[in-house]
Formats: C-alpha cells, sequence, structure tokens
C-alpha cells in the first residue's frame, strides 16, 4: 500500500502538503514553513489528493 507524508505549512495551518512517503519536501517549500505532521495510507487519502501525488509528486490540500 502506498503511503504518503503530510506537512503542515506552520504560517498557514490550514495548507497541507502530501508527498510519497520519505520523499522529503519539493524544492519549491521552504523547509522552515512546513512542519511533519505524519503519514497516511492512500486509503485515508481522498482520491483527487492521491491522483495529484501521483502525476505531480505533491498536492496541496485544505485542511480546514
Amino acid at each position: 500500500m502506498q503511503k504518503y507524508d503530510l506537512y503542515i505549512n506552520e504560517k498557514k495551518p490550514g495548507i497541507g502538503l502530501y508527498v510519497p512517503n520519505g520523499s522529503g519536501l519539493p524544492d519549491f517549500a521552504d523547509p522552515k514553513e512546513w512542519i511533519f505532521d505524519g503519514t497516511a495510507e492512500q486509503t485515508l487519502l481522498p482520491s483527487n489528493v492521491v491522483k495529484s501525488v501521483e502525476a505531480n509528486g505533491h498536492a496541496f490540500r485544505n485542511m480546514d
């Protein structure tokens, strides 16, 4: 089962960034602004998030 790491934006906690498990933050993300918040299995995420990660290497999600 595929897993994804979740990072929360420190300045905007309502924004989450998912990446494949173990891949780290994408180049555009400032590591000082993102906090690792855990790992989720594919079955626990909306399908549009999974598709976006597969297509782009990352996906943003409104966490509110």
